[in-house]
């Protein structure tokens, strides 16, 4: 999923890039960029997707710090045949609103606070004890290396419940929304 196209101006001034070096590397006319920050146009998904991969390049170039910096290592798991119940149980015991759902090493999904509430809305509160996690579970969150810079991180968890970490293709920690505040201080 992709950032909002009106934000692309936001972004560019942000970073000092000009309309036309920034269609310089997503390969367009300075006219296209022009047009799709005034709303005139919209671009076709693949020329968005390479304006935001240009965009977090050229914001990650700008920042020193890591999603290694600022993510939690003690990483709260569930299984898929985890019942619902016991996930509500770990989101209050660790005041958390969305757990990463694990099969063995292998990441699987995510259930989130707002997941299990529409499951309740729909079925009501009776089957929390016997529903199994991996029957509301959403997909797995993304996964970023531990050196990816940590701007990229704040697009991205705009529009995630968290990201995970990886090093070495073992996930090592999660980023939530709190996480990316740190890197406000």
């Amino acid at each position: 999923m992709l950032p909002r196209i009106d934000s692309i101006r936001q972004v560019r001034t942000k970073l000092g890039i000009t309309q036309k070096r920034l269609a310089s590397l997503a390969g367009v006319s300075t006219s296209m960029i022009n047009q799709i920050e005034s709303g005139r146009s919209q671009p076709s998904y693949e020329t968005a997707k390479r304006i935001f991969d240009n965009l977090a390049a050229a914001e990650g170039h700008s920042s020193s710090h890591k999603a290694g910096d600022f993510c939690s290592t003690d990483i709260v798991k569930l299984r898929p045949t985890d019942t619902l119940n016991g996930a509500i149980r770990q989101m209050q015991k660790y005041g958390i609103s969305q757990i990463p759902v694990f099969d063995g090493a292998a990441p699987a999904g995510v259930v989130t606070e707002d997941g299990i509430v529409g499951y309740m809305a729909d079925h009501g509160a009776s089957g929390l004890k016997k529903t199994h996690v991996s029957q509301i579970m959403r997909p797995v969150p993304p996964i970023v290396d531990y050196d990816t810079p940590a701007n990229v991180l704040v697009p991205l968890i705009r529009f995630t419940k968290c990201i995970l970490v990886s090093r070495n293709s073992e996930i090592v920690g999660i980023v939530t929304a709190l996480d990316t505040l740190k890197m406000m201080e």
